[in-house]
């Protein structure tokens, strides 16, 4: 949607919101002002994030306006939903009433319940922000793959996802990202895109820690929707730079135990592992050169290494992966929903909302994210480096 009617389309629904809480929060206290300045507040600087706000071009003052849209759109999101559900429960409580010919006293109720809408709507927040703003904490996952090779029985991949490296996710986040992941002493470390939300002009020097990952066969990164609206193949190159393997509809082959003097193929197929990656489903809507191919990922693959996991940002990739023949998928995309109640809209688009879950003879891991979209919150669906450690199926 273009900016204007958007801009008009929020303003008409903090209207709404202050329509049918003002009034009866004023027959309750005397601070109704501050809810109409916050609302005031809200409805002004929303915008900002997205219209590149800027005071006399200097750039931290900018980035400030930006944290306190993205606050205010956090915030209003809970607004919002809190109040049509106290609406639909005003509702409710009057088809009981007159059904039920109960008498109950009106105007108070009313009062009380305007009165709970913002303060669970800013505990909601002041909780999704301390959720978001942490570091991602780890989630371990067991994979049992059929038929697994003894020599992957054990091998470990660290998963990033949807760290959105922007206005309020900066380098010291990412550092601490880094840190984390390190820690783990994981075999491989792979990205599952949505990294970025800006230019590399713009980031470049926040994302730089990221060349600091360490596993000890490599890094792998996909392509997310966000990469092609920030300039996917800038984007594409100064990872390069930084010395991750960005893998664009095409696989390498892993090597994952030492087979110097093994005497058979045996012995080297036994510990290899296939590893792909695909541009984002979307991307080519950007660039049909990057038209997402999860068969095409698998070209010239060694035939008889038959452990292949694949690197797809969205988890609708999968049934299409399913058929190529893969054992694994690793996604992202969905943020879990990030916060309530937008979880509740993810399976209208995509298969697998978070987690480990089976298709076919394929398995999807969704992560929740590592970092966050637009406001910095979170409630309902935690952050997650996941460590992912293949096992043999029982």
């Amino acid at each position: 949607m273009p900016l204007p009617p958007l801009i008009l389309l929020t303003t008409l629904l903090h209207a709404y919101i202050g329509l049918r809480l003002l009034p009866a929060l004023a027959l309750l206290t005397g601070a109704w002002p501050v809810l109409l300045a916050a609302l005031v507040l809200s409805a002004a600087t929303m915008p900002l994030p997205f219209v590149g706000a800027r005071s006399a071009g200097r750039a931290p003052l900018a980035d400030g306006w930006k944290w306190l849209g993205l606050l205010c759109m956090g915030w209003f999101s809970s607004m919002f939903v809190l109040t049509m559900a106290r609406d639909a429960g005003l509702l409710l409580t009057w088809l009981a009433t007159a059904l039920g010919g109960w008498a109950i006293d009106w105007p108070r109720g009313q009062a009380w319940s305007a009165a709970a809408v913002p303060l669970l709507a800013t505990l909601i927040s002041l909780i999704g922000f301390f959720n978001a703003r942490r570091t991602a904490g780890v989630v371990r996952v067991d994979v049992p793959i059929r038929n697994l090779p003894s020599g992957l029985n054990g091998f470990t991949i660290a998963q990033l996802s949807d760290i959105h490296v922007g206005p309020t996710i900066r380098r010291g986040y990412i550092q601490r990202i880094v840190d984390a992941v390190n820690a783990l002493g994981a075999d491989m470390i792979a990205i599952t895109g949505d990294l970025v939300d800006g230019t590399v002009a713009e980031l470049r020097e926040h994302v730089a820690p990221l060349a600091g990952l360490r596993a000890r066969l490599g890094t792998f990164v996909v392509t997310g929707n966000h990469e092609y609206y920030a300039g996917a193949q800038a984007w594409i190159d100064e990872l390069r730079r930084l010395g991750l393997r960005v893998l664009l509809n095409e696989h390498v082959v892993l090597q994952t135990r030492n087979v110097r003097g093994a005497q058979t193929d045996e012995e080297v197929l036994d510990s290899a592992l296939v590893v792909a990656g695909v541009t984002d489903y979307t991307a080519a809507h950007f660039d049909a050169a990057h038209a997402s191919d999860p068969q095409r990922a698998l070209h010239d693959a060694p035939p008889l290494v038959r452990t292949r996991l694949l690197l797809a940002h969205q988890p609708r990739s999968a049934p299409a992966a399913a058929e190529a023949g893969y054992q694994l998928q690793l996604s992202g995309h969905t943020h879990g929903g990030q916060f309530f109640p937008w979880n509740l809209f993810v399976p209208l688009q995509q298969p697998f909302t978070a987690g480990l879950h089976r298709l076919r003879e394929m398995w999807v891991y969704t992560s929740r994210g590592t970092g966050y979209w637009g406001p910095p919150k979170r409630f309902g669906a935690p952050s997650e480096i996941t460590l992912l450690r293949l096992v043999p199926a029982a």
